[in-house]
């Protein structure tokens, strides 16, 4: 019997990969879309000329419109992947920020369950609700968000996944993701910020750029990896929570080395704190700017993935470098068609 999976969030970086994914496994695929979806369904292109994606309309705000999706579906998975994501924008929009990320997920999961009690459900926990945690974090880790999105997340994780799953038995597993990128990230994310605008600058289409904290830490993986293990839990006997992260921890600062490396660029830096800047063939070409500050910014991330290397067999392929050459390659070459 072919498997039919349930994506919310389809057209984001994740959605278009675990799509890609599933129905390289033989899956029959149906993703849920918004109206202002439209415009990132060019993640999806290749993936759909198989025919073996079917994109239906609805939203996580809508228990009706996720009610239809799901009926038609019918699936045997459900991969909640949608969610207002954006944490610097989450202080702007708190309240649309916990109705997507937290009632949002109560929607879905009431609405699925009454069609099949059995179905089987993923959802995309974040790294960002353990903020204020010591390093590395890991299940049992305490958590300390501090954002709206953070808290979001949080609320939906301790309320509807653990609740859900404890109190009326739903296979339900959540994958504590920490940062993934990949050369389909948003543009407003640091990372894709970094590798565009380097590979600009080496172009001659851009001569400065400014960036945040450059001595935040994080754990940086490739989204094409993580997917994998969404998968994995899904395909594990019980369900449960699974950190998802490489075990490595890079600054924004070393991705910004990284990507000047794999374009051949010699940076030098000059200054300190906010007058700091980087410099290439005498040029300045990186600044700081306060404005790009998380109020507050949390100093250091990094993944313990024990439980996953154990339980799951999962582990990360693409290294911090291999991330970081990818992205940059795949803007580069992108850019120099348009120069």
């Amino acid at each position: 019997m072919k498997h039919r999976a349930f994506i919310t969030g389809i057209t984001g970086q994740d959605g278009s990969y675990l799509a890609e994914y599933l129905v390289g496994k033989g899956y029959e695929v149906f993703g849920l879309v918004r109206r202002t979806s439209l415009d990132p369904l060019m993640r999806l292109d290749g993936v759909m000329k198989t025919g073996k994606v079917k994109l239906l309309y609805g939203n996580l705000r809508d228990a009706g419109s996720l009610a239809r999706a799901l009926k038609e579906s019918d699936p045997h998975e459900i991969y909640n992947l949608g969610a207002q994501s954006d944490v610097g924008l989450s202080f702007k929009i708190p309240e649309e920020t916990m109705d997507v990320n937290y009632f949002g997920l109560g929607r879905l999961i009431y609405e699925a369950i009454r069609i099949n009690k059995s179905v089987r459900i993923f959802h995309a926990s974040t790294g960002d609700m353990f903020l204020r945690a010591n390093p590395p974090q890991n299940e049992t880790s305490v958590f300390v968000p501090t954002s709206p999105y953070g808290e979001s997340k949080l609320r939906a994780y301790e309320d509807l996944v653990k609740g859900f799953r404890e109190r009326q038995h739903v296979f339900i597993s959540s994958g504590i993701m920490f940062n993934h990128e990949s050369p389909r990230r948003g543009e407003h994310f640091v990372t894709r910020k970094i590798s565009r605008a380097m590979a600009k600058i080496k172009l001659g289409l851009l001569k400065s750029f400014s960036l945040g904290n450059l001595d935040a830490h994080r754990d940086w993986g490739y989204a094409g990896d993580y997917v994998k293990a969404m998968h994995l839990m899904l395909q594990a006997k019980t369900p449960s929570d699974y950190v998802i992260g490489t075990g490595e921890v890079n600054s924004v600062r070393t991705f910004v080395e990284a990507a000047a490396r794999e374009l051949d660029m010699e940076l030098v830096w000059k200054g300190s704190g906010m007058k700091e800047v980087a410099q290439w063939k005498g040029e300045t070409i990186l600044t700081i700017n306060k404005e790009f500050y998380r109020p507050p910014e949390a100093d250091y991330m990094l993944a313990d993935i024990s439980k996953a290397r154990r339980e799951l067999g999962w582990k990360p392929k693409v290294d911090f470098q291999g991330l970081v050459s990818m992205m940059v390659q795949a803007d580069y070459e992108s850019l120099k068609q348009v120069r």
